[in-house]
């Protein structure tokens, strides 16, 4: 790492990027045009006095001290840890103007990425800004007193949070009651995280609480049983611990008080979503980011990859013959497998081994994949061409992977027929994103 500049620097913010960050570029030197400098918590066009805080040989990093010329989008944040917590990063500007950032951002990355210049309308789907989430992951800290909350921006120290208003009114709920049990009890069981799972109506919820490896089964037992009695609507409690036996990075289960899971309601179907199962967020849009993935298609056979707890196979098994389901988690294919229908063949293995293994054998009229951050990777692209389906349907949870994955189906022969985003995630930098493939 190079030496940091300690000295003010005035800077005017050019774009924003993807991750939260402004850029702006340094005063030209010896070498031509000025280094980037990445800043949070700004908008474009602002002038800002920062402090460079980190600096690399193509970047820097800065903390925004001053604001010289604000932006007329700029507002007051609606929580009073933004900017603290490292969770959210929009809560300057408003809800249109964060569509807006997002939309330019996407565009950009496919623009840069996958060369790719969208001639279809980028159709945008808008949430409710606010108590969106219906599950939420906080840290837990118990010596030397007790503390629920996030991370500090760009840190690993706590910050204790006793409100989040992403979060939905129930996990708001849970949370205050976290906090007096907390403050009012003797923790027997060192624990490190706590998850709230909400079900669609807002009325039942699942708590899974994470520990260190040394905990024993009755000390767990005994924590669950006391946490499923601060609320009501707490339906079950999961204790686990992350074990040096779970070599796939899934923590081993270690008591369970009431449920250990929920069932998800949506208007296409019924999902049991078992604890450290994954499933959507955004408990306003499920509905239309399943409307929008299934579609009006219809045909033979749809292969869903990565399909967690069947959020669109068990919806695709009415417009097609036979699904199958692909999912290779512990966790989630036991609740794939419990909620596909008749004609879903449910199959645990990852995305890559599947197409291996269907090569040639089967003719498939949809493919839906819905990877995690990181894309579908080379050797999963080289299985969708192989495949020759007619139709893919991408959703993205990450622009950059998103282009580059569309590059190498683009250059195979697809184009995009729809493209839209699906904003899962308000205030936040993060953007969902759904693009309907032809070939």
């Amino acid at each position: 790492m190079l030496s940091v500049v300690k000295s003010p620097l005035q800077l005017t913010i050019e774009k924003l990027v993807y991750g939260g960050d402004g850029l702006a570029r340094q005063p030209t030197d010896e070498h031509g045009r000025g280094k980037a400098a990445f800043i949070p918590f700004v908008l474009e066009g602002e002038e800002v006095e920062v402090t460079l805080t980190e600096e690399k040989p193509g970047f820097s990093r800065a903390r925004a001290d001053r604001l010289l010329q604000p932006s007329a989008q700029r507002i007051g944040p609606g929580c009073p840890y933004f900017q603290r917590c490292g969770g959210c990063h929009y809560q300057h500007t408003d809800y249109e103007h964060q569509l807006e950032i997002k939309a330019a951002i996407l565009k950009e990355n496919l623009r840069r990425i996958a060369k790719l210049e969208l001639n279809k309308e980028l159709i945008v789907h808008p949430s409710p800004p606010w108590n969106y989430r219906n599950r939420s992951r906080l840290k837990v800290q118990a010596e030397p007193e007790f503390a629920l909350g996030y991370f500090k921006f760009n840190s690993h120290e706590l910050l204790p949070v006793e409100q989040c208003p992403i979060s939905s009114p129930l996990i708001n709920r849970a949370i205050a009651e976290f906090w007096k049990w907390g403050r009012s009890s003797q923790i027997r069981v060192p624990l490190q995280e706590v998850e709230f799972f909400a079900n669609a109506e807002d009325s039942e919820l699942l708590v899974e609480l994470f520990c260190a490896p040394e905990v024993s089964e009755d000390s767990a037992k005994q924590t669950a049983a006391e946490i499923q009695r601060i609320l009501p609507q707490i339906v079950g409690v999961v204790v686990s611990r992350q074990s040096a036996r779970q070599g796939n990075g899934e923590p081993e289960r270690l008591a369970v008080s009431g449920a250990s899971e929920l069932v998800y309601r949506t208007e296409r179907a019924s999902y049991r979503v078992s604890a450290g199962g994954f499933f959507q967020v955004n408990r306003h849009l499920i509905n239309e980011l399943v409307d929008l993935v299934t579609g009006p298609a219809s045909g033979e056979v749809a292969v869903d990859l990565y399909a967690g707890a069947g959020l669109f196979s068990s919806v695709l098994a009415g417009r097609f013959a036979q699904v199958i389901a692909v999912e290779p988690s512990q966790i989630s294919y036991p609740d794939l497998l419990h909620n596909s229908p008749a004609n879903v063949k449910t199959v645990r293995a990852t995305s890559d081994q599947s197409l291996q293994k269907q090569a040639g054998k089967l003719r498939t009229d949809l493919v839906v994949v819905d990877p995690p951050r990181s894309g579908l990777g080379a050797s999963v692209v080289k299985g969708l061409v192989a495949s020759r389906a007619p139709r893919i349907t991408y959703v993205s949870c990450d622009p950059a992977t998103l282009a580059r994955d569309l590059s190498g189906l683009l250059s195979a022969g697809y184009r995009v027929e729809q493209a839209h985003l699906v904003d899962l995630f308000p205030q936040t930098y993060h953007l969902e994103s759904v693009f309907h493939l032809v070939r």
